[in-house]
C-alpha cells in the first residue's frame, strides 16, 4: 500500500491555513491541520495592493508551517492564493515572499480554479455520506457549495463533476471594510441595508449564469460558516469534529444572523466558539449565509470542515 504524504497552503483574504495529510486508497488522513488569521486582504478593496504589515503576518505564518512541513516530511508541497492576492496590484511581492519560504512557486488561481477546488474537497465524502443516511432531505446531489471567504465567495454547483462555477466579489473581510468598519457597534439599520443590497447583486449574478435551481443540498464552507454553526449547536468552544457536516435549518441560519448583527464588538468577542480574528468580520460572512439561504428557498445547510484546503491536498495527490 503507497502512502503519499502531502502539504496544501491555502492563502486566503482573512486567514492562512496548512493541511499536512496522507493519501492512500483514495482516503485522506489528516496528519497536521493549522489556521492562523493573517488579514491578507487589509484595505485591498481600497487601495488595490497589499499592505507591508499583512504581507509580514502572512510570511511569518508560513514560516512557521515550512517548519511543520519539514518535521513530518511532506514530500509535494502547493501553495493556493485567492481574492486578495487576485486583486493585488503588487502581488508579485507575496509571489517573492512565498517562493523563498517554501521553495516552490505559490499558484494565484483564478475563481474558477478556486470554486473547483473548494468543491472536491467539500464532496468527496458527501456521495458516501448520502447513501450511509439515505433520508430524503439529507445531503444529496447535485449540490450547490459555496465557499464564503474574506474576499470572495465562491458558488459550484455539480454532482460528482462540476456542471457550474463562479467566482463574485463579496466576501466578509470586503464588505466589512466597504461598509460596516464605521457604521456604529452594533451596525445601523442603514449599513445592513448596503451589505445586503451588494450580496443581493452579486446573487443576481449567480442565478444568471449558475444552474443554483438544480441543486438539492446546500454545502457551507469556511469560517464564517462553521462559526455559525458553533453559534446554533451552542457549543461551549470550537469543536470541529461536532461541526463537521452539522445540519443547520434555515431557521436556524436566520436566528444566529439576527443575533450577530445586533451584538456589539464586545459581544462577539465573548461567543465561546468565536475565533478573535473573526470578531469584526462575522456579521458580514452570517449575512451571505443567510442571503443565501433566503433566495434560493433552501431548507437546510450542510456545514463542511472540508474545503478548498482538501481539494488542494487531492489535486497533488
Amino acid at each position: 500500500m503507497t502512502v503519499k504524504r502531502v502539504a496544501a497552503v491555502d492563502c486566503g483574504t482573512n486567514s492562512v491555513r496548512l493541511l499536512i495529510a496522507d493519501i492512500s486508497c483514495g482516503e485522506l488522513t489528516d496528519v497536521e491541520r493549522r489556521m492562523e488569521i493573517v488579514r491578507l486582504g487589509q484595505g485591498v478593496d481600497r487601495t488595490g495592493r497589499l499592505a507591508p504589515e499583512a504581507l509580514e503576518r502572512t510570511f511569518t505564518a508560513m514560516r512557521d508551517y515550512r517548519k511543520l512541513i519539514e518535521q513530518h516530511g511532506a514530500t509535494a508541497t502547493r501553495v493556493v492564493a485567492t481574492s486578495a492576492t487576485r486583486d493585488a496590484d503588487n502581488r508579485q511581492e507575496f509571489v517573492d515572499g512565498v517562493r523563498e519560504i517554501f521553495g516552490v512557486e505559490p499558484e494565484v488561481v483564478s475563481g474558477a480554479e478556486e470554486a473547483e477546488l473548494s468543491f472536491t474537497g467539500a464532496t468527496k465524502g458527501l456521495l458516501h455520506l448520502s447513501l450511509e443516511t439515505g433520508v430524503p432531505d439529507g445531503p444529496l446531489p447535485p449540490y450547490l457549495v459555496v465557499d464564503i471567504g474574506g474576499g470572495s465567495t465562491e458558488f459550484v454547483v455539480g454532482t460528482d463533476h462540476v456542471l457550474g462555477a463562479l467566482s463574485v466579489d463579496i466576501g466578509c473581510v470586503r464588505l466589512t471594510e466597504r461598509h460596516l468598519r464605521d457604521a456604529g457597534d452594533p451596525p445601523s439599520a442603514e449599513a445592513l441595508e448596503r451589505v445586503v443590497a451588494d450580496i443581493e447583486a452579486a446573487l443576481d449574478r449567480i442565478e444568471s449564469e449558475v444552474p443554483v435551481r438544480q441543486a438539492r443540498t446546500l454545502v457551507g464552507l469556511a469560517g464564517s460558516v462553521t462559526t455559525v454553526a458553533g453559534i446554533a449547536l451552542g457549543l461551549p468552544a470550537y469543536d470541529p469534529e461536532r461541526i463537521h457536516h452539522a445540519i443547520l435549518s434555515a431557521e436556524e441560519v436566520h436566528n444566529v444572523t439576527r443575533r450577530l448583527v445586533a451584538m456589539t464588538h464586545g459581544e462577539r468577542a465573548a461567543v465561546p466558539v468565536m475565533h478573535p480574528g473573526r470578531v469584526d468580520v462575522i456579521g458580514a460572512g452570517a449575512l451571505i449565509l443567510d442571503r443565501i439561504v433566503r433566495r434560493f428557498a433552501f431548507p437546510q445547510v450542510v456545514v463542511s470542515e472540508h474545503d478548498i484546503l482538501d481539494g488542494i491536498a487531492w489535486s497533488i495527490s
